[in-house]
């Protein structure tokens, strides 16, 4: 089944949000803020590469009397800017810009911390083999501008220029290291938020799926009935008026039924309902509800029950309940000359067995089906979660036939399970038909 546009939007934004929410109380105060304003952190990286760098650009105005180091401070710090938007280019920038600076300040200044936070920013917006190709492109670069430098720099000590390039290539090393792990969890945060946006949209899929078999199986019972109950008033309101007007109060009642059926499978959409939805079928719903209303339809039902009753579980009892709906409803719709329905539940330890069996001409076939074609694939669905099966096909003597098997929740008794009064209980359960059902 397809889910429309608007419904896998917002799955997609609700599991965003959730996934984001999940994240950020993870994040910290701290990292949530700049995480939500990028621009802050920009800012940020400027005046630590101002505070880092300017002390040595002071000292060089007030011990040589020299501004040379001022401009390329105010350069790499204006590159840094914008180091978000064109991380390749601003690190080209300030690499290069490192060449003339340590030439012009005998090695005093240099505009290496910007390529750090520079290459950082690159490995973290780009692929790994870019990443690296620019870091090799900077350390040459970075490294290189040390050996132009004058010599008598470094005259006091001469082997300054080595540990300083071997400095750059640890921190450039570790700019490095620290953007792709960046990127790395970004990515996978990414792949994270992907998937729960998929399971938010398979579980609508689900849901609307649930939904759609819901509608389908109260819309099919309750319109099949009714449209029996209607046809059956009209051919005994002349003759019997009283019989009549049962018929039509009935026929009220299954219609009141449905809408209330209706409003509580479609409440699940609506958030205020949930506690609602938790139970599948209402209050007034039982088996015995329900064959009562086919046996005022007309169907003559013959009941018989054995064994333990049904699990309390009011998801089975539910999967039991549409199982046998749509069963009546089939046999209501497409048998002719119905003159006994047979129908069998019996519960053996930890399998329950139900079989209806008409004796009708005309049998339902699949293929030919005036229905959705959606009622023994529901049926089928129902079945299939409780690790069951459903087989359907015409009779020989004549008719249709609907066997199911259900296992029964461990949950629920078992093998031993003790049962009392048997059979008032499987009366009670069955509205009093438990054995034998009244033919109308």
């Amino acid at each position: 089944m397809s889910t429309s546009p608007s419904v896998r939007e917002t799955a997609e934004r609700t599991a965003a949000v959730s996934f984001t929410e999940l994240n950020a109380r993870r994040l910290g105060p701290v990292r949530r803020f700049f995480r939500r304003h990028p621009r802050a952190m920009d800012a940020v990286v400027v005046l630590v590469f101002v505070a880092i760098t300017l002390p040595s650009a002071l000292f060089l105005i007030v011990d040589q009397a020299s501004w040379l180091g001022m401009p390329g401070l105010v350069l790499a710090a204006t590159a840094l800017a914008f180091r978000r938007d064109r991380p390749l280019v601003v690190l080209a920038f300030v690499s290069v810009l490192d060449v003339p600076i340590g030439i012009l300040t005998m090695g005093e200044g240099s505009s290496g911390i910007a390529a750090m936070f520079a290459l950082y920013t690159v490995a973290v917006a780009h692929p790994l083999r870019t990443t690296l190709v620019a870091a090799v492109s900077a350390t040459i670069l970075s490294v290189g501008s040390l050996f132009l430098i004058p010599a008598e720099a470094f005259a006091e000590a001469p082997g300054a220029v080595w540990v300083i390039s071997g400095f750059v290539v640890i921190f450039l090393g570790i700019a490095v290291g620290v953007g792709v792990t960046v990127r790395r969890d970004r990515e996978h945060e990414s792949e994270l938020r992907e998937w729960a946006a998929r399971n938010a949209e398979l579980a609508s899929a689900g849901e609307r799926n649930r939904i759609a078999r819901e509608m389908h199986d109260v819309v099919a019972h309750s319109l099949t009935v009714m449209v029996a109950l209607s046809d059956g008033a009209a051919v005994v309101m002349k003759r019997d008026p009283d019989r009549a007007t049962a018929v039509l109060k009935e026929l009220s009642g299954t219609g009141r039924t449905a809408i209330a059926d209706m409003r509580r499978v479609l409440g699940v959409l609506r958030a205020e309902a949930a506690s609602e939805s938790l139970q599948p079928l209402p209050a007034s719903s039982s088996l015995a509800h329900l064959l009562d209303g086919f046996r005022a339809a007309g169907l003559p039902l013959r009941v018989t029950a054995s064994g333990p009753r049904l699990p309390d579980d009011p998801a089975f009892q539910l999967t039991v309940y549409r199982i046998l709906q749509e069963s009546l409803t089939n046999v209501l719709r497409y048998g002719k000359g119905v003159t006994l329905v047979d129908i069998s539940i019996a519960r053996t330890g930890h399998l329950v067995s139900l079989r209806v069996a008409d004796d009708g001409r005309g049998a339902m076939d699949p293929a030919v089906s005036l229905g959705s074609g959606q009622g023994i694939a529901g049926m089928r669905e129902r079945a299939a979660i409780y690790g069951g099966s459903v087989d359907v096909g015409a009779r020989s003597s004549g008719g249709w036939v609907v066997e199911v098997q259900l296992t029964v929740p461990d949950a629920d008794g078992g093998p031993g399970h003790q049962r009392g009064k048997e059979k008032d209980d499987d009366a009670a359960q069955y509205g009093g038909h438990a054995h034998q059902g009244s033919a109308r």
